[in-house]
């Protein structure tokens, strides 16, 4: 098939996504004949799809030629990027200048601290199901942990977790019908959760400043930027980030991974048996799922990618997915295999724009995993499941499970 028969609004097509996934095919069609291929969609302005995983690694490493202001993603069925100012959306100098505030709690040697405590979390939401009959998967364990994890983070008051849970399905989510309120449009469904996340961690953060506790929130509230504190609408924008971009990855890729096992049971069974497979099988995980569909960056000037003129001001979206497929870096990049060694996926991007929180994830998925792999007896899918209505997540909003469970040694 040729690059101009296939129907590339696909790409961006927020009900595509939910009905049927990602459009790999689609993307491997122009990994071979079209790696910077122009793309003009319904709801979207113009954009080139860069999908090859050299390209949006070339990319992703010149922060300077490629911004990631001022465009974020394309597609969004509320037609605009989020209105918050965060990493995500700033670049050098500002973009360092912010990352470094936190970059301590962040570290693999922070997270080996805080391993015992998300081990802990791990269990207590498997201990909270029944020991065997059908869940929604995603309702009952996966959205809780990252969700939970994260607030531990924050020093959230545990009252008031589930508040954290429906801000981020109501930001991320906010082109789903299922989490738009009655009567109101996408646009107004973010703009509202984030105006309540904003008011809350505002009361929050006032009260750190009287009272400081040992937790990001209070990091955050004393964190300078040359000399000054935060200024209102970063502090509060960071938060926002924390608490969306923690939530939605691990999320994604605890459900998207167990169904892979599901539907692979052979390697389900690989992993029972050697331990020492649990941790290229999180890295596995996250090179399949590839929970973060793309973002977007912008040419700061003219610029010439596999013989295409990109002109200064002109976006280009990264299709991480696309890249994780790509079949000259994996072989057999279509096929789950939990042994992938080396597994050079870029799930939480690459660069220095890399996933503020890529170690808090896969802390969260070894811990996660570990103690399903050990625990669960049986399990197979008791329903279809049903994904989310969004161009730029790849979720899984509900996965009816049947299961069974041993009791936690």
């Amino acid at each position: 098939m040729e690059p101009s028969q296939i129907d590339v609004s696909d790409l961006v097509s927020a009900s595509r996504y939910a009905a049927e996934g990602y459009p790999f095919e689609t993307w491997k069609v122009l990994r071979e004949q079209s790696p910077v291929h122009p793309v003009r969609a319904a709801r979207s302005r113009p954009f080139w799809a860069i999908t090859r995983h050299a390209d949006i690694t070339e990319i992703s490493r010149q922060p300077e030629l490629y911004l990631n202001a001022p465009r974020l993603t394309v597609g969004s069925a509320q037609g605009a990027d989020l209105p918050v100012r965060m990493l995500l959306n700033m670049d050098r100098p500002e973009h360092h200048a912010y990352r470094s505030l936190v970059n301590k709690q962040f570290t693999p040697r922070a997270m080996r601290g805080f391993a015992s405590r998300v081990d802990a979390i791990a269990r207590q939401i498997l201990d909270s199901v029944p020991r065997e009959g059908e869940i929604d998967f995603v309702g009952a364990i996966s959205a809780k942990l990252p969700i939970w994890v994260i607030a531990e983070m924050l020093g959230v008051p545990r009252s008031d977790w589930e508040m954290l849970f429906d801000w981020t399905n109501r930001t991320v989510g906010a082109g789903d019908p299922e989490f738009q309120p009655e009567g109101k449009s996408g646009a107004d469904t973010m703009y509202d959760a984030g105006r309540e996340m904003f008011d809350y961690f505002e009361h929050l953060a006032d009260e750190r400043r009287k009272r400081p506790r040992d937790d990001l929130t209070t990091a955050l509230v004393q964190a300078k930027v040359d000399g000054r504190e935060l200024p209102r609408y970063e502090l509060l924008s960071y938060y926002f980030l924390i608490v969306v971009a923690g939530n939605e990855t691990t999320r994604n890729a605890t459900t998207g991974g167990l169904l892979a096992l599901i539907e692979n049971p052979d390697q389900f069974e690989r992993v029972r048996r050697d331990p020492g497979l649990r941790k290229p099988l999180v890295e596995e995980i996250l090179r399949w799922t590839s929970p973060v569909a793309h973002f977007c960056r912008t040419a700061a000037r003219d610029v010439e990618l596999h013989g295409q003129k990109i002109l200064a001001g002109e976006s280009l979206c990264l299709f991480y997915p696309s890249a994780n497929r790509d079949e000259r870096v994996f072989e057999a990049p279509d096929v789950f295999r939990i042994d992938r060694r080396p597994n050079r996926h870029i799930a939480f991007g690459i660069g220095e724009h890399v996933c503020l929180g890529a170690h808090v994830a896969r802390l969260e998925l070894q811990a996660i995993f570990s103690h399903l792999i050990v625990r669960l007896e049986r399990a197979e899918l008791a329903g279809p499941i049903e994904r989310l209505r969004s161009p730029v997540i790849g979720g899984i909003k509900h996965m009816p499970l049947r299961y069974r469970l041993k009791p936690a040694a």
